[in-house]
């Protein structure tokens, strides 16, 4: 795993009486879309990634468009002192209100003759800093009664495919992470919305092995418009969202076929058809 340190480039601010969000992989792609709309909303932000001039430029941009203060906070979220850092912002800053684990990457190729790097790298910041990162800023959000998290998961995360193995198995647990937890928090006022995007015209294809050229264009969603999907989602009250299926029955579905067929495993006795 990444050993690279991480460090503020600012101290933490924010107008009186305005409340923060935090977005994690903010520099480019989906974590600067969001980071934009959630300024439009009148959030102040910390945005957390590895590139200190793409973040301190997009946080200029954003103070400049919507009056809002942003703390850029350059940190490596696949190193150890990099979730610290910003674990230790989500647990002492009373103020934080909103967490966007977006910050992700992507390896697609097979396991075979893959470096095992490349798939504890996907490990680290998929599932141990977004894991780290909710731990932190929960207890707060729970003794306050009000929070939103965000997660990233992926479509792959309900499918894999021969070079997504361990992408689409990062994701699954994202995707189971948040659905236990939005159980754990239906009584509280605090709210988890899961993210399932499909392919979205994003950096992260060219650094996966599968160049963004070689998608069929017409699956390719544009960031902007998966984002603002996802918004529209998390308005109408939904837990889980796909933001490019268009059948509503589908996901609902989808959702009875796991839920009976976890019943279905409900017993001691072994399976007729395995007799």
């Amino acid at each position: 795993m990444s050993t690279s340190t991480s460090t503020s480039t600012s101290t933490s601010t924010s107008t009186p009486g305005r409340k923060i969000a935090v977005v994690t992989g903010a520099s480019a792609g989906i974590g600067a879309v969001y980071a934009d709309r959630l300024a439009r909303r009148g959030y102040d932000l910390v945005l957390v990634a590895r590139r200190a001039d793409r973040l301190q430029a997009l946080a200029a941009q954003i103070e400049q468009a919507h009056g809002v203060n942003v703390q850029p906070l350059v940190a490596d979220l696949a190193s150890e002192a990099g979730q610290a850092e910003v674990e230790r912002v989500l647990a002492t800053n009373p103020l934080v209100t909103v967490l966007v684990n977006n910050a992700g990457i992507a390896r697609l190729a097979p396991v075979t003759g893959s470096a095992l790097e490349d798939s504890l790298s996907q490990v680290a910041l998929n599932i141990v800093a977004l894991t780290r990162l909710t731990h932190a800023v929960l207890p707060a959000m729970k003794a306050r009664n009000e929070g939103l998290i965000i997660n990233i998961a992926s479509a792959l995360a309900v499918h894999s495919l021969p070079f997504s193995s361990v992408y689409s198995g990062s994701k699954a647990f994202v995707l189971a992470f948040s659905r236990g937890l939005q159980q754990e928090l239906a009584d509280s006022a605090v709210k988890l919305q899961v993210v399932l995007p499909s392919a979205t015209a994003t950096e992260i294809w060219d650094l996966s092995g599968v160049p963004l050229a070689a998608l069929d264009s017409e699956t390719v969603m544009p960031t902007e418009a998966m984002v603002d999907a996802a918004f529209v989602g998390l308005d109408k009250g939904e837990e889980m969202t796909f933001p490019s299926v268009a059948d509503a029955a589908l996901v609902e579905r989808f959702e009875a076929a796991r839920a009976a067929l976890f019943g279905a495993t409900q017993t001691g006795k072994v399976a007729p058809r395995l007799l």
